[in-house]
């Protein structure tokens, strides 16, 4: 275990405390990627910088070598196929990198432009459409005359749109969500491991494949996101898919505040965070650990590599 793990770990020993912290900060941009998502965001009318900023939030964090168990890539989470369609040579350097936010950003928001010419004639809101046709399809859109009704793609318009126009509340969730959130995990327990596998409404089957090989295409339970992100769906806080990108939507705090229900990210940088439990107390936490697994309870030292601990931002969650 590393010294700085060990720090945490000593602090989570000791933490179940009910104190809670004050406003999260609202998420700020990095410095790197300002110019781009600017320039970019002035694209076409539907597409903002915050709204292009926010989309990047919740599907990677902005983090660049982002890849999601489906085998979505880089900044704007691609799929291999969209961006052979879509992606451009955003800085002109003669190469279409999906992993390079220079060519990536702009690709988002012309993709965008696209999607939002694509549904420009199905009825409701026009950003509501663009975005639900980013996540599921400009078909699926124009089958349901606007945004479909997949709980996924719904909280995805919802929480986009909410961060572009600053509609979340800021704070941190409640003890009371907190506790709530690890209740409806620890009903989980047993469940069995499965890549790629859990969703808003509980265990599913999984995918294929770990960076292992194993696969969740023929095992229905969690993986350790799948896991988080079930539990707190309970409480009407959609968490993003991977753990890296549930880092992102959390706040940050020091292991001495940590109370039942808070995360904790196991990696060595925000950019390489693989796994994801919740803190129950006592240097415990609830977590689905890996491939022939079953959701348990470890010790927050379960990995050598703890990373922080976070609480999980709230959200709006209103029906679209």
């Amino acid at each position: 275990m590393t010294a700085t793990a060990a720090v945490v770990v000593a602090s989570l020993v000791q933490a179940a405390g009910d104190n809670p912290i004050g406003a999260a900060l609202t998420a700020a941009v990095p410095a790197e990627y300002q110019t781009l998502i600017e320039e970019a965001g002035a694209t076409c009318p539907e597409v903002s910088p915050n709204l292009l900023a926010a989309l990047l939030q919740q599907e990677s964090g902005f983090n660049p070598r982002a890849k999601s168990p489906v085998g979505a890539q880089g900044i704007a989470q691609f799929m291999p196929s969209t961006w052979e369609s879509h992606g451009i040579d955003g800085n002109n350097d003669g190469e279409r990198d999906v992993w390079d936010p220079e060519d990536a950003i702009p690709s988002s928001a012309k993709y965008l432009c696209t999607l939002a010419q694509d549904v420009e004639h199905v009825p409701g809101d026009k950003q509501s459409n663009m975005l639900a046709a980013y996540n599921a399809g400009s078909g699926a859109v124009r089958k349901y005359g606007g945004v479909p009704p997949y709980k996924e793609t719904q909280n995805y318009v919802r929480n986009i749109s909410a961060a572009a126009k600053g509609g979340g509340s800021g704070k941190t969730v409640t003890a009371k969500q907190g506790a709530a959130a690890l209740a409806a995990a620890r009903k989980m327990l047993n469940q069995p491991y499965s890549w790629g596998g859990g969703t808003a409404e509980g265990p599913s089957t999984g995918i294929c494949c770990s960076p292992n090989g194993s696969s969740g295409e023929s095992i229905r339970g969690f993986d350790c996101s799948g896991l988080t992100l079930y539990a707190y769906a309970q409480v009407g806080i959609t968490l993003p898919r991977t753990a890296a990108q549930q880092y992102a939507a959390s706040q940050p705090i020091k292991a001495k505040d940590a109370r039942p229900g808070d995360l904790i990210f196991y990696g060595s940088s925000a950019a390489t965070i693989h796994h994801v439990g919740i803190f129950v107390g006592d240097g415990v936490i609830l977590d689905a650990p890996r491939p022939g697994e079953h959701v348990r309870y470890s010790p927050v030292y379960t990995m050598t590599d703890l990373y922080a601990v976070a609480r999980p931002k709230q959200n709006t969650n209103k029906e679209i």
